[in-house]
């Protein structure tokens, strides 16, 4: 068997808050509660779970980068949720929110930050893929 990524910890000051939020961008379910520890787990696919995880008060919560990679249709259904929550996005990563897509890789893909400062990212086709 290759591999493979199966779950991540995100840390966050409201996990549940913060996992609701990033479920309903997405698309996808949910838990206040995941099965196993503390944390409010997001179901990104069958192969991969974020588990936001809450940080103690006063900690600071590291600025982490995280890219999803989504079909065509995906990626309209997704943006079509940013744009119905209000949430502003880009088409870099870093700079102003500019609400643009960036078709410069071939694909789409846009970025957005979330309430504890992680950066977002939907695309269509991967740029990061070894060659």
């Amino acid at each position: 068997m290759p591999v493979q990524l199966d779950h991540l910890l995100v840390p966050a000051r409201d996990g549940r808050a913060a996992a609701e939020r990033l479920a309903a961008i997405l698309g996808v379910p949910w838990a206040a509660q995941a099965a196993v520890g503390p944390f409010s787990a997001v179901y990104v696919s069958g192969d991969l779970t974020l588990d936001f995880d809450e940080v103690a008060p006063g900690d600071a919560v590291p600025a982490l980068h995280f890219a999803f990679r989504v079909s065509e249709p995906e990626f309209d259904a997704l943006l079509a949720r940013l744009k119905a929550l209000g949430i502003a996005y880009r088409s870099l990563p870093h700079g102003p929110d500019d609400h643009q897509v960036n078709t410069s890789v071939g694909g789409r893909l846009v970025y957005w930050r979330e309430p504890d400062g992680h950066a977002w990212e939907a695309l269509t086709q991967s740029y990061a893929r070894q060659p």
